[in-house]
């Protein structure tokens, strides 16, 4: 019946709380996939339940040819929490990306002497539509989708004299503070300092895809203030609606672009989506969730250096905040099978990654439970060789 984009295991899940998922049978799970940095609050969050039923009984869609007072204060509560100015709502992150390029594109033309070219990282992974591939650089993402869009170049991530022979021309520089899909892989600070004073000087600007970072998954807001480093303009999507889609471009008044019927969207910030992305926010920021991310990243990290101390399979533990990785000495992906066989949710990345993604509102008790479900997986796949 669907298209055959996924290749999906034979589970059907029915219910889900906090970080467990129940399938048809009534089994239980372990989530640590989180709809792949998603559920930010974990599984029927009860303020998001409120929310979206006091919601759905008053205004669900109206169009961006109209205001909501929902629209109104999510937009106040990202600029007051950033150092940028103005929102653009949209679905999703591959739309968040492909709004920025064409501020960059535009702004190029019209504040940078008609400047076109934009720069991403090899490795990088920004979305599946044609714009976000053309600045993807898996060419396993892109080959059979080609001719992509033109007038982009690819850069060595962390590498700041291979971007600095390919600045001219350049109108934006478009890079994730952590690879995600690549395998957890940090941004060196120097490296994106550098990155700063080059948009700078060559007058164009500077993107961040904070898509799956973002939103308190580093242990702060934006992955950029870990750094030290402000973007001109920051994509977001994944954990602002905790399970309802909705992404956002956040710009500065360099990036402050857009005129009307340059961009737009039909779904894209509708009531219902940004009521429950303000109730995301509220619970994360103003209830005292993101506080707590640091402290409980540091637990989480201290049990994933346990199991690598215990496992010859695991070689490495990489990650920042909330978003974990361990890098195997194999590919994750039957050890991915393995452990849905005895109900625990993982998803890999690049370089043999197997990512660790719990809630944010994960417990100390929690990250108790996923160490000692871990090891037991661990130590039985490890039998099975």
């Amino acid at each position: 019946m669907l298209i055959n984009t996924y290749n999906r295991p034979d589970k059907n899940f029915i219910s889900g709380k906090g970080m467990k998922l129940y399938d048809e049978s009534g089994s239980e799970y372990l989530d640590l996939v989180s709809g792949i940095a998603v559920n930010s609050l974990g599984h029927c969050h009860p303020e998001m339940i409120k929310t979206i039923k006091k919601q759905s009984e008053k205004l669900l869609h109206i169009s961006n040819l109209y205001h909501t007072t929902e629209q109104y204060e999510l937009a106040k509560k990202l600029v007051e929490l950033s150092d940028h100015d103005k929102v653009f709502f949209c679905n999703s992150g591959t739309e968040a990306i492909e709004a920025a390029l064409k501020i960059a594109r535009k702004y190029g033309k019209v504040k940078a002497y008609g400047k076109s070219k934009i720069l991403y990282m090899k490795d990088s992974f920004h979305g599946r539509t044609m714009g976000a591939l053309s600045v993807t650089g898996q060419p396993k993402y892109q080959n059979e989708f080609k001719p992509l869009i033109g007038g982009t170049e690819e850069c060595e991530f962390n590498n700041i004299n291979n971007v600095i022979k390919k600045m001219p021309g350049a109108c934006a520089i478009i890079v994730e503070p952590i690879q995600g899909e690549a395998g957890l892989i940090k941004a060196d600070i120097e490296f994106l300092k550098k990155l700063r004073e080059l948009c700078d000087k060559w007058n164009c600007l500077l993107i961040f895809d904070e898509i799956q970072c973002g939103i308190g998954r580093s242990g702060s807001f934006f992955a950029y203030e870990k750094f030290g480093v402000i973007p001109d303009v920051v994509c977001m999507a994944k954990g602002l609606g905790g399970g309802i889609p909705i992404g956002a471009v956040l710009v500065n008044e360099k990036a402050n672009i857009f005129v009307p019927g340059d961009h737009g969207t039909t779904f894209g910030g509708n009531a219902f989506s940004c009521a429950i992305a303000n109730t995301v926010l509220t619970e994360l920021v103003y209830k005292g969730i993101l506080d707590g991310v640091d402290k409980k990243s540091k637990l989480l990290k201290e049990k994933l250096e346990l199991l690598k101390e215990e496992f010859n399979l695991i070689e490495e533990v990489r990650g920042i905040g909330l978003l974990q990785g361990l890098k195997l000495n194999e590919n994750p992906s039957n050890f991915i099978k393995y452990a849905l066989e005895n109900n625990v949710l993982l998803v890999g990345a690049g370089d043999n990654v197997l990512r660790v993604i719990p809630p944010l509102n994960v417990k100390e008790i929690e990250i108790e439970e996923i160490y000692i479900v871990l090891k037991n997986i661990f130590k039985e796949f490890k039998g099975e060789k």
